[in-house]
């Protein structure tokens, strides 16, 4: 009898649990069974790794094999046991050296050839395998990313057939080495100096970048809207590269790549609007992430807000506030980061136009009531995008500021955001705005006495907070000043709007 022990990982959502893949070979009639919760693309490993073992000239064991994956209560999933299965057999059978076994984690799907083909997840694997202080062989598609996680030693393995030299000493692999550039480009294929005229949107988008706050555009079609929303990504602060590598993560369980060249490059994601809350939040019976978590540390664009299911647009009330989201099933139930920053667009009535006598104030209100009001006051700034003043497009010779000017002021805001608080504005706790957004006593009794008047919430009473620190910010200025105040106050479109609309239909 012999027995090998291979170490391997499972992947569950951003987790990569230690997995010990246990291979026996006892006498008997000639069986292969594999035991320890696999599912079906597991249990077909038998076949796989049978054709590779045999079409790379080793000899399968005519025995009674049993393939033990433990722990035995944790579900396997994917062709990414195939190598840890051969690998222990060859072990068990003596066929490969076993001596250094312990020292590596294995992870790949093999063809009938014997060829490795990628897995899913190697950037999650490669940070648990960092923790192990082991050295971890995976596929030669899935070592360029897994490298990006610094400090850990990566093998780079195309065939079954090297390892066996490897092991003998006789042709080591070489450890992969980070493809990473040192001066990663920030990809701005959108300028902002391309939007004729709106200084007002553009201002407020400025704002948005630099303390990372919801936002909401608000204006007839054609005037811009959705060019200034995707001009957002090019005037953000570059990610570092902790955020880089988290984001990329799930990109690597979502069988997507990374550009290296532009990896600090925040993600944009903009769903249809006939999305469902499953393709939002994610979803699945094995849960899957949504748009919300492909979006991690960068931008979610939501364009015709009203045309969402609002049951689809509620789903995303708790993820903007905690910044994660939990998907529970039956059997599991996993989290996934969620710390985006949304922007949107819609349109003032159904119609498109504000007093075009198309519809009526109630078939507007109608309108603008598929989004619920705690919806509504998790957007910090909102507001009106209005049509060009006639000539202003057949003057526009001259272009304003580059995205790349505004990015630096952006930069150096959150640099001081960072260097205060380590967090963005928008992400501040209820605790710390006590802190960092006190106010005298003149003007703490001015902002009381306008939510009061507005009738705004506690939450949007923060959010107002939030924004003006933002603005005191980007003036690099210790304390929040009145104009500051006034600014942000400003900054509430919708609550104007739905103010006037029912004052109309109360008259």
């Amino acid at each position: 009898m012999a027995l090998a022990c291979v170490y391997s990982r499972a992947r569950i959502g951003l987790e990569s649990p230690l997995v010990t893949v246990e291979v026996h070979l006892a006498n008997g009639l000639p069986a292969f069974n594999i035991v320890g919760l696999p599912e079906t693309s597991v249990r077909e490993a038998k076949d796989r790794v049978r054709s590779a073992i045999i079409n790379c000239g080793y000899e399968f064991p005519a025995k009674r094999i049993t393939v033990n994956l433990a722990p035995a209560d944790l579900p396997k999933e994917g062709g990414r046991f195939d190598l840890p299965i051969a690998i222990g057999i060859l072990a068990a059978a003596s066929q490969l050296p076993d001596t250094d076994l312990q020292q590596y984690e294995f992870a790949g799907e093999l063809a009938l050839s014997g060829e490795l083909r990628p897995i899913i997840g190697e950037i999650p694997m490669a940070m648990a395998c960092k923790q192990s202080d082991r050295t971890l062989v995976i596929p030669s598609e899935n070592a360029e990313q897994a490298s990006w996680v610094k400090q850990t030693k990566i093998l780079s393995l195309s065939h079954l057939t090297q390892l066996f030299p490897h092991f003998l000493k006789q042709q080591t692999l070489p450890f992969v080495e980070t493809t990473l550039s040192h001066n990663p480009t920030i990809n701005c294929q959108y300028d902002i100096a391309d939007v004729v005229g709106q200084p007002l949107a553009k201002r407020a988008l400025e704002i948005a970048a630099s303390g990372g706050h919801n936002l909401l555009f608000i204006g007839p079609p054609g005037t811009g809207k959705t060019m200034l929303a995707s001009r957002l990504p090019g005037i953000l602060p570059p990610m570092t590269e902790q955020e880089a590598l988290d984001s990329a993560a799930i990109q690597s369980i979502c069988h997507k790549s990374v550009n290296p060249d532009s990896w600090l490059t925040r993600p944009f994601r903009a769903p249809h609007h006939t999305a469902s809350s499953a393709a939002l939040v994610g979803g699945g019976s094995h849960p899957q992430p949504g748009e919300i978590s492909l979006a991690h540390n960068g931008v979610l664009f939501l364009d015709e807000l009203p045309e969402f299911e609002r049951k689809v647009l509620d789903v995303l009330r708790e993820p903007m506030e905690s910044g994660e989201v939990t998907i529970s099933r039956a059997l599991v139930k996993q989290t996934f980061p969620a710390q985006f920053q949304l922007v949107a667009a819609m349109n003032p009535s159904p119609t498109g136009f504000y007093n075009d006598k198309r519809s009526t104030p109630e078939q507007v209100l109608r309108y603008l009531n598929r989004l619920s009001g705690p919806f509504l006051d998790r957007i910090d700034i909102q507001i009106e995008v209005t049509r060009l003043p006639k000539g202003m497009w057949a003057n526009s010779t001259e272009k304003g500021e580059s995205s790349y000017v505004i990015q630096q002021r952006v930069h150096q805001c959150h640099q001081r955001q960072m260097q205060r608080q380590n967090k963005a504005n928008a992400q501040l706790s209820s605790a710390e705005l006590r802190i960092v957004c006190q106010l005298d006593a003149e003007d703490n009794e001015f902002l009381e006495l306008a939510i009061e008047k507005l009738n705004l919430s506690t939450r949007a009473h923060h959010k107002i907070l939030k924004i003006a620190r933002t603005l005191a910010d980007m003036e690099a200025l210790e304390n929040i000043e009145r104009k500051h105040l006034i600014e942000a106050l400003s900054y509430r479109a919708m609550d104007r709007i739905l103010r006037h609309l029912t004052d109309a239909i109360t008259l």
